[in-house]
């Protein structure tokens, strides 16, 4: 087992990942950008190394100042966390050329996975099924109109190297297709450095239901259930829970095989997921499912799974990196009672979600029976303006799904953080929706029942005002600092911000 482990990270999941080596006996080493001097994950962990200025660019995606840090600090392995580097395949191998282990799948796994057009050819191969779309990249505007005329309207154009909801555009009609794909080329070049782009068919109601696997470097492969991520905002997820209401036996046990299946022609070792999109309406019996993407790091929702599982998965990331077995078989996976998780930002969802930076002045978590939060701050705590504003996640776990909605509202009507803006208003009208409540979710579920609109009283009564908060965000914009530049060795490209663009979808 490792000694020390480096974590390439911040705020909630580099906490997360030190509480982890506590429990292992293993030394925590942190890194901290100028904003980060005092962030809690600093504070935890044993020793915590400088890597420059707040931009991303110029610290946590700086390839020679991580290691350099992993160098001065003497660790055997680095953790990455989710974001970030995580999915760097290039990232994985200078760990590799620098004799250090990466807590994470393969350098050649990664780099399949990561190429969307890649992985959708070798899923097709596995006998797993795809979103109805091109087989390749679309190699001109008439081709490109040709199949959407084919599959039918709506369609999603899609930048290959994309990812975390970026470089998509929902497609209507020919008109909307002229007027937009040489602009989506355009885009995906300039925040990926591809401007490779493919057409999908688009789901207009579909569920988004993901399949958590593990996978260790003899070839053993587990699943351990699945996820309902069907609440998002902007193609990206805000409530997450486990098991999903609409998956029964059959379903859970065909998306699982699925899952190993594109785990197997990835050669996947390590923890990564597997997404899907749900197709509710094509069969009230038998929904259809199509493989979305993998994403080959922790996920975000982790915790879900570790609730109701019981499965430590951070625990199991290491040790599977430390040459170990996984501690399970799949008949030993059973999924117990219901987990809810609510990803608490510091934005304003009245105003668009516009991101609400600041000191955090008051800060009172809720407790009790069933309630786990995994925060990366507290009070007196900064939220910086060049990172993604998630602060924590709340979780609620009881016996079944309406039980652990009542103490989901329970806990956030306990929660008490000032000095910012918070989703917390947000998902106290969305847990009290009759359509939640029952179950009946979708993608476009935010959207379409205006819930932002409904959402009572104030977001933050101590913080900045929308008005202030709309100010900053045009200032940010004005100064280029809604993007994330790459770092000379970074595969990564610019990106707009709301950087779930390092997270998930």
């Amino acid at each position: 087992m490792f000694k020390k482990i480096l974590i390439a990270n911040r705020g909630e999941i580099a906490v997360r990942v030190i509480r982890a080596c506590r429990e292992l006996r293993i030394s925590p080493v942190a890194i901290y950008s100028d904003a980060d001097r005092d962030a809690l994950h600093v504070r935890l962990s044993d020793e915590a190394h400088h890597i420059g200025p707040a931009p991303s660019s110029s610290s946590y995606l700086d390839f020679d100042k991580v290691l350099d840090a992993a160098r001065k600090s003497g660790v055997e392995a680095i953790h990455p966390g989710y974001g970030f580097l995580s999915e760097n395949y290039e990232f994985a191998r200078a760990c590799q050329d620098a004799g250090l282990k990466f807590i994470g799948p393969s350098v050649d796994s990664i780099k399949l996975i990561s190429d969307k057009l890649a992985s959708r050819a070798a899923v097709l191969q596995a006998g797993v099924p795809v979103v109805p779309g091109t087989d390749g990249p679309l190699k001109s505007l008439k081709s490109g109109l040709e199949l959407a005329h084919q599959i039918g309207y709506p369609v999603m154009l899609k930048a290959s190297a994309g990812g975390g909801g970026k470089g998509m555009r929902l497609l209507r009609s020919e008109e909307e297709f002229r007027l937009v794909y040489e602009t989506t080329q355009n885009e995906a070049q300039a925040a990926f450095g591809d401007a490779t782009v493919y057409l999908e068919k688009y789901l207009t109601r579909p569920r988004h239901i993901e399949i958590q696997v593990l996978g260790d470097l003899e070839g053993n492969l587990i699943y351990l259930g699945e996820r309902e991520c069907s609440i998002q905002r902007r193609h990206q997820k805000l409530l997450e829970e486990s098991p999903a209401p609409m998956v029964n036996s059959h379903l859970r046990r065909q998306l699982g095989e699925a899952a190993i299946a594109v785990a197997k022609v990835a050669q996947y070792h390590n923890a990564g997921t597997v997404e899907f999109i749900v197709d509710v309406a094509d069969s009230e019996n038998a929904p259809a499912f199509y493989f979305l993407e993998m994403n080959t790091r922790l996920q975000v929702e982790h915790p879900v799974t570790e609730l109701v599982t019981g499965v430590d998965l951070v625990r199991q990331q290491v040790q599977i990196a430390a040459g170990d077995q996984i501690s399970y078989q799949q008949q030993d996976i059973q999924i117990k009672g219901c987990a809810i998780e609510c990803r608490i930002y510091a934005e304003d969802p009245e105003n668009n979600f516009i991101p609400s930076p600041g000191e955090i002045t008051t800060y009172v978590e809720p407790s009790g029976p069933g309630i786990r939060c995994d925060s990366g701050v507290d009070s007196g705590s900064n939220v910086p303006l060049e990172y993604d504003p998630l602060l924590l996640k709340l979780l609620a776990y009881d016996q079944d799904r309406t039980h652990t909605i009542a103490r989901m509202r329970r806990a956030l009507s306990e929660f008490k953080i000032g000095g910012v803006s918070t989703t917390i208003p947000l998902f106290e009208t969305l847990l009290s929706h009759p359509s939640f409540l029952e179950g009946h979710v979708h993608t476009q579920f935010i959207e379409e029942q205006q819930l932002t609109k409904k959402i009572q009283g104030n977001v933050n009564e101590e913080g900045i005002t929308p008005v202030i908060a709309a100010a900053i965000c045009h200032f940010l914009r004005k100064q280029n600092l809604f993007v994330t530049a790459p770092s000379r060795k970074s595969s990564w490209k610019k990106s707009e911000y709301f950087p779930n663009e390092f997270h998930s979808r």
